[in-house]
């Protein structure tokens, strides 16, 4: 039973930050001159990119603004961020990079850091392990003297780079060098795999006595075996060209002295000879990083914890209650909530539980117009909530607009101190009130798509305020606005690559247009909320403006769009909601019905899926090639790499012949898998088994069966029951909140003394500081919480422990040695 549990342990992966800006680049060979400089920046994991950002022209100090987040699906040993010179007729020249081991990466995680920019060194850009067997033997010469032969097996490789992305040619070279000599062999070249098997063994001639005087070997005495090594070399064979180098690893001779069988797995190196010298300045990189790696226990150990959470929303004060300690104690850390957010949304808590904390901050709230203006729990918990069950919301409301304002690119500015040269202040107000009416128009028409759980939550809002300003007639409509236009629209429109509504940051004039509107946006709300005169304005071009919207009835389409989002009135459902898209982008899709091997048998697809369905276009916008009803999808899963030799390959089994694709990267994959996997877990045609291989040849490549129709000969995989629009992993988000309460025992034993101190004398508590940082209403029952907090955390801590002793053993697949680099 216990294998079996450690066999559901999870190692789950996952990178946050952003890409800021660059300052001082170097000078980059070739056609670019230093101040023509067109750049961009990409992530990659070790050699296989993942990311990448949008060119910014002409500029040494360019700023790219870029936020990103993936699951990382694999196993690295480096991130790297790439900064390339833009070329037009050749390819693209790279200026210097920022390689960080990952061991090293906590020591970056969740502050904005200068690095310093490296050359770009073909023969240190390496990936990837290769597994050696050596053994050093005893063998009698045909004189009858005893002498020493070696034997070294290369067993196979894993994870080596792509080249010009696709999988490479590799073959490896194995040496025996010292002192005075150097014996290399060579394996044969393995065709378009990253993961080749050699098992190839070669045998090396390492001691003979003295009396042995053949000219053509090397006269080794016993003591020269100090300085002998093995080294592996691994290349990509380029026919016409020069070979390229992939990685090496060294492994002194004396250490297969005291072990018969030597076998271990070795991370490649790069080049030993690389250059070293020191480089000219190139530029720095400005860059924040948040890398998270949770190790998730099988479900039923989370249980008790989760147990304690979801009761929240019950427990009298709500102060007292887990979710609410949490936010206490990581009032400073605005990602702390999320993960209790989305546990809550997951077991439909939120709604009692975000009622409850709002009723708590509005009775210490004395003033109507400050309402739900701070960065509080209660406010922190409603955006959260907002961006996750918002994100189709906006896409349908915001996204087409967004998309033309970007695209038409016309010129919005107002302020006649940020005017250009030869620009007409008329025209530019002319654009940007048309563009304010069509978000403007957008938002208040889009109640009916507005999802029933933020309605709820607002209903809510309203009640509460109404209750604790009664005298107030604003305040309804104030505690409303206050999120849905000030933290959500206005949000939304300022940063749409935040909120994925555009796949970059937008560049400095388009952004400035969507600040002015955003910034409209959220006065519009406002105004109409609270009645606000045009004299409060403070900007005086801002008071031009806003004249024109006088006579256009906003408070009343304000107030009419916020009672539709936020009354006890049913919205009616037509029963046939909008699809909405889940992921789209581009890829490389298998022909079908073509022979298995020629590069035409791949083709450039854009590939799309909604809540409904799968297609695939031949570019983004153009009709759709072919369709794929998801209720018809009966698996998704990976394809081998060796079916079309192409790495981060999967399939979708349908009714008709599967659908073979390859996706830009593994980051991209894992995100097909998930989103496809998802959508059609629920199908009632789903398959229990598939065939990881294509069929080809009269046979299916994986288990050589030769009938088309044979049943799969492997399980599918296991789909996580989560909410699709939510994609909530429950067992995660409760190992992250173990972690944070961990990280933060000290604050926990604060609070417990501060709850034993007010317990026994109900006084001012004022004088001691660090007690008036917590909230605390019921001592007794809060000390109660803390307790049972401390013993769930105990028993999980235990259980993490018996699963950590069991760590894999240093030179096997999961924990290969570092090999000697000279």
């Amino acid at each position: 039973m216990a294998e079996e549990d450690d066999a559901r342990i999870r190692i789950l992966q996952s990178l946050r930050g952003k890409i800021c800006e660059a300052k001082n680049l170097g000078p980059v060979s070739g056609p670019n001159r230093q101040r023509d400089l067109c750049t961009f920046c990409t992530i990659s994991l070790d050699q296989e990119e993942v990311f990448r950002t949008k060119v910014i022209d002409k500029s040494v100090s360019p700023f790219y603004g870029e936020d990103f987040y993936f699951e990382i699906p694999r196993p690295f040993q480096c991130l790297s961020f790439y900064v390339y010179a833009k070329s037009v007729f050749q390819r693209d020249l790279a200026v210097g990079k920022v390689s960080i081991r990952k061991d090293d990466l906590c020591k970056y995680s969740g502050k904005e850091h200068w690095f310093g920019l490296q050359p770009v060194d073909p023969n240190s850009e390496v990936q990837g392990k290769v597994h050696l067997e050596m053994r050093l033997n005893e063998v009698i010469t045909e004189n009858g003297s005893v002498g020493q032969h070696l034997l070294v097996r290369i067993i196979e490789c894993q994870e080596l780079p792509l080249i010009s992305g696709q999988n490479c040619d590799p073959y490896a070279t194995v040496s025996l060098v010292g002192p005075a000599r150097s014996d290399q062999k060579k394996t044969k070249v393995k065709k378009k795999t990253s993961n080749p098997h050699f098992e190839e063994t070669f045998f090396f001639e390492v001691t003979r006595s003295s009396s042995y005087s053949k000219k053509s070997h090397f006269q080794v005495e016993e003591e020269d075996i100090e300085k002998l090594e093995i080294k592996v070399d691994l290349w990509n064979n380029e026919n016409l060209a020069q070979d390229v180098f992939l990685g090496e690893t060294r492994v002194p001779v004396k250490i297969l002295r005291s072990d018969h069988i030597h076998k271990a797995w070795y991370l490649l190196q790069p080049k030993g000879n690389g250059s070293k010298s020191k480089s000219d300045d190139l530029g720095s990189l400005r860059l924040k990083l948040t890398y998270i790696e949770d190790t998730v226990l099988p479900s039923a150990c989370y249980t008790p914890l989760c147990n304690l959470l979801l009761k929240s929303p019950d427990v009298k004060p709500i102060s007292a209650s887990a979710a609410h300690i949490l936010g206490d104690i990581y009032r400073e850390r605005y990602e702390a909530v999320l993960p209790v957010v989305r546990l809550l949304l997951h077991h439909n808590r939120f709604v009692p539980f975000v009622s409850a904390v709002a009723a708590l901050e509005l009775d210490n709230t004395q003033e109507a117009n400050t309402i739900f203006r701070g960065n509080s729990l209660a406010t922190r918990c409603i955006d959260d909530m907002m961006k996750i069950v918002g994100k189709n919301y906006l896409a349908v409301t915001l996204k087409p607009v967004i998309d033309e304002i970007c695209e038409s690119n016309k010129t919005c500015e107002i302020d006649p101190i940020k005017l250009k040269e030869g620009d007409n202040v008329e025209v530019n107000k002319e654009n940007l009130q048309g563009y304010v009416h069509k978000v403007f128009s957008s938002i208040t028409q889009s109640s009916s798509s507005c999802p029933t759980l933020m309605c709820d939550v607002f209903r809510s809002l309203r009640q509460l305020a109404c209750k604790r300003f009664p005298a107030d007639p604003h305040v309804q409509y104030s505690a409303v606005s206050s999120f849905v236009f000030l933290r959500f629209f206005a949000v939304a429109v300022l940063s749409p690559h935040s909120f994925q509504l555009r796949s970059h940051h937008p560049d400095p004039e388009i952004s400035r247009t969507l600040t002015l509107i955003s910034k409209t946006i959220q006065t519009l709300g406002s105004w109409g909320s609270l009645s606000k005169k045009l004299s409060s304005f403070k900007e005086t071009y801002m008071y031009d403006f806003f004249k024109s919207f006088q006579e256009d009835k906003c408070i009343e389409k304000v107030k009419k769009f916020l009672d539709e989002i936020s009354s006890n009135v049913s919205k009616e459902s037509s029963g046939l909601e909008d699809a909405w898209v889940l992921k789209e982008g581009e890829v490389q899709k298998r022909t079908q019905g073509r022979k298995r091997l020629g590069k035409k048998n791949f083709k450039k697809r854009w590939l799309r899926v909604t809540s409904r369905e799968l297609s695939y276009h031949k570019h983004k916008g153009k009709e759709a090639l072919c369709t794929i009803n998801v209720k018809n999808i009966q698996a998704v899963e990976k394809l081998d790499e060796s079916a079309f030799n192409r790495k981060n390959m999967f399939q979708v089994v349908h009714s008709e012949k599967p659908l073979y694709v390859q996706a830009g990267n593994c980051v991209e994959a894992s995100e097909w898998l998930e989103v496809l996997g998802q959508v059609s877990r629920c199908n009632e045609g789903r398959l229990a088994t598939f065939h990881p291989s294509n069929f080809t040849s009269g046979a299916w490549q994986c288990c050589k069966n030769q009938s088309n129709n044979a049943p799969g000969c492997k399980p599918c995989t296991a789909t996580m029951l989560a909410n699709l629009q939510l994609d909530i992993d429950c067992d995660r988000e409760t190992e992250r909140i173990f972690s944070l309460l961990s990280s933060n025992d000290t604050k926990l034993q604060d609070m417990e003394d501060a709850c034993a101190s007010m317990a026994v004398y109900q006084g001012p508590q004022r004088e001691q500081e660090e007690y008036s940082k917590f909230t605390i209403q019921e001592p007794k029952e809060t000390f109660q919480t803390l307790k049972q907090l401390r013993n769930v955390m105990e028993e999980l801590q235990m259980q993490h422990n018996i699963r950590n002793d069991t760590t894999a053993q240093y030179g096997s697949l999961d924990n290969p040695i570092v090999g000697k680099t000279s």
